[in-house]
């Protein structure tokens, strides 16, 4: 496949992916680890501000609609949007994204839960567009299984459509409150009168227009429609690659695609995820990794890979090669983390014990181990190659491999020119660089976004971040 043409005029995107006490899947089993403290938002919050003290574009939080193996480790515990609507007091500059299935939702709940957390957070809001996958879920919703693959998909295109012409049914300056009897223009505002194939919805939202005109749409396509679910309607990609070769494919044919719908593929960001162990010398950082991945349990390992490839995987031989597995043709479950799987063990011919420990953090996603220069090569290597706009840091260890990462490797990035050193930009919108899109007919007039004051992240009146010693 032909790579995607690079601007050299841009810099790195960071997206810091906050997940219980880390990525990896013995994290919560480390002596000190923040298990305890999954349920307190305060635990959250510092994360978030640690995130904003590294300059990050967004914190992001995943969300699923079952409890799965609760004895192997925690998976979810707050609700995302409840938890971004509180973590929203505590910073001010970064942006606040979280999954809302389209599959076990609706357009006019979504617009609504994501407009109001616009305004709270003063424009810093975003969504991650995904579809559900697992029959489990679907049991929590009142169906007895997962509607197939392309309805969901047809649903989701739907949705993400509605969702948008409910966020512009009011017109920017709809809400006049003059007090002497006209809270808000009705002229201004916009019945929908949509009847689709999924979905009814007349319109027009409760909430008056969001700060941002629209949250940022997020999106994790993977499979072919996935992949032009983002072409469609993203704004910004979370991707998965396990190396630079894979990365690069995923960058050119999105981008393609992107551009194939009419859309122009530099506004899209495409952010791999990233497991990035840091130390103050390769050694050290390869023995964090280590020490956790030690803690694993093989029995609850080999459990989790077989949903993965949805087989009993409990009899294979740990130090054997990863028996051969269905093609992408024949395999009928989620297709992008199967894809990943597949290209670890096409690429790396890992035994079973080795990919079990490929896929405790971060589920098959780029893992470094290194020093911060060391990272910080890798990482302007996959930026200038073509792979990657910027990168969704997967902690394997939190908060320590958060904190390690603002401290020792944005530093590292700030002085290669490659990353922000202060913010510019007081919303989502503004740190992605996307313009904000107007609704109405005066709607193209500027409009500061309300709430929250701007004063106390780092701003481009403040100095760069310093490193510390490791």
């Amino acid at each position: 496949m032909s790579r995607a043409l690079v601007r050299t005029d841009r810099q790195l995107h960071l997206n810091a992916f906050l997940f219980g006490a880390g990525h990896h899947g013995a994290a919560w089993r480390r002596p000190g680890s923040p298990v305890e403290q999954l349920g307190d938002i305060s635990y959250y919050e510092r994360l978030a501000r640690t995130a904003e003290r590294g300059l990050f574009d967004a914190v992001f939080f995943a969300d699923g609609h079952s409890a799965g193996d609760v004895a192997s480790g925690p998976r979810w515990f707050l609700e995302p949007l409840t938890a971004l609507s509180a973590m929203a007091r505590a910073t001010e500059r970064i942006g606040l994204v979280c999954t809302v299935s389209t599959t076990f939702s609706t357009p006019f709940h979504a617009a609504r839960m994501l407009a109001s957390l616009d305004h709270i957070s003063g424009g810093r809001a975003g969504w991650n567009v995904v579809t559900s996958m697992f029959d489990e879920e679907a049991r929590n919703h009142g169906w007895a299984a997962m509607p197939p693959r392309e309805q969901r998909y047809e649903r989701a295109q739907e949705f993400v459509e509605v969702a948008q012409r409910l966020w512009d049914s009011w017109a920017d300056d709809a809400l006049v409150a003059d007090r002497d009897g006209v809270y808000a223009d009705p002229a201004l505002l916009h019945r929908l009168d949509h009847a689709g194939e999924h979905f009814r919805v007349d319109g027009p939202l409760t909430v008056p227009r969001p700060p941002q005109g629209r949250p940022v749409l997020f999106q994790a396509g993977a499979s072919g429609p996935g992949r032009e679910l983002a072409a469609r309607h993203a704004e910004a990609v979370y991707a998965v690659a396990c190396d630079l070769s894979a990365g690069q494919d995923y960058y050119a044919d999105l981008k393609a695609r992107i551009a194939a719908a009419g859309r122009d593929p530099h506004t899209v960001a495409v952010m791999p995820g990233l497991v990035a162990y840091v130390g103050s010398t390769e050694e050290e950082a390869r023995a964090q990794q280590a020490a956790v991945d030690a803690l694993l349990p093989t029995e609850q390992s080999l459990a989790q890979l077989g949903t993965f490839v949805q087989q009993d995987c409990s009899g294979w031989e740990l130090d054997a090669p990863v028996p051969v597995l269905p093609s992408p043709e024949e395999f009928t479950g989620p297709q992008g983390r199967y894809a990943t799987i597949l290209r670890i063990v096409e690429v790396e011919r890992p035994t079973v014990r080795q990919l079990l420990g490929r896929l405790a953090a971060g589920g098959g996603h780029w893992t470094v181990a290194g020093t911060p220069g060391g990272i910080a090569d890798r990482i302007e290597r996959w930026f200038r190659a073509g792979a990657a706009d910027g990168f969704n840091l997967m902690p394997p260890l939190l908060p320590d491999s958060l904190e390690g990462f603002v401290d020792h490797v944005v530093p590292e990035l700030q002085r290669r020119g490659l990353f922000r050193t202060c913010y510019d930009a007081a919303t989502l919108r503004g740190h992605l660089g996307l313009a904000r899109p107007g609704a109405g007919a005066r709607a193209r007039r500027p409009q500061a976004s309300p709430g929250v004051p701007r004063t106390s992240s780092p701003s481009c009146s403040s100095t760069s971040l310093s490193e510390s010693s490791l």
